[in-house]
Order: C-alpha cells, then sequence, then structure tokens
C-alpha cells in the first residue's frame, strides 16, 4: 500500500521547537517535490514548505527563518524542523509528494503551540 506517514507532531509552548518527519511505505510515482501543508482549525490548507529534487527550497513567509525543510534522497522522505513556534502554528501538518498522475498525502500530525 503507498502511504506517507507523518511523525513528530505534539505540543509545545510558544518559542519551542518540533521537528516533523515523513517517511513512506509502498512503491510511487516518479517523485520530484516534496512539501508540508497544514490546515488550522476554520482555515483552508495553505502551503508551508517545498524542496525539489535538486534541494530547492521555499517557504511560505510566515515561516521563513523559523521552519527548516529537508529531506533524504534516497528515499521518499521529507523532514521538518520547526523553532520558534508560534500559536498561529498550532494546526495539522501533512506531509505531500505529487506523482505524475496523482498527489500523495499524509494522514497529517496535529502541531499545537499553547501556553
Amino acid at each position: 500500500q503507498v502511504q506517507l506517514v507523518e511523525s513528530g507532531g505534539g505540543v509545545v509552548q510558544p518559542g519551542g521547537s518540533l521537528n516533523l518527519s515523513c517517511t513512506s511505505t509502498g512503491t510511487f510515482q516518479r517523485i520530484n517535490t516534496m512539501g508540508w501543508y497544514r490546515q488550522a482549525p476554520g482555515k483552508q490548507r495553505e502551503s508551508v514548505a517545498q524542496i525539489t529534487g535538486a534541494g530547492d527550497t521555499n517557504y511560505a513567509d510566515s515561516v521563513k527563518g523559523r521552519f527548516t525543510i529537508s529531506r533524504d534522497g534516497a528515499k521518499i522522505a521529507a523532514y521538518l524542523q520547526m523553532k520558534g513556534l508560534e500559536p498561529e502554528d498550532t494546526a495539522v501538518y501533512y506531509c505531500s509528494a505529487p506523482g505524475r498522475s496523482r498527489t500523495y498525502w499524509g494522514q497529517g500530525t496535529q502541531v499545537t503551540v499553547s501556553s
């Protein structure tokens, strides 16, 4: 079964850090870009960070300088290092990998930033 699995979410105080991981099982279509998205309650899903197969990265303005995306080039796996977390970062975080004819999504991992 083709699957992306996120892990690493949790509850953290403002200013804290979390590291998210996205691993995979199964046989995927060819993957180039991988990304992290998030969806807060009552809001649309939004892009957080993207990384291409060449290692080029792109970040949402709201997380620049605080979040770092990376990937394992030998596997379909991506990571999101999050520092300086703010209450506004509270959301379900999803891993995404566009294939040739479909986009793969994980089930999401909850990140809650609260004092």
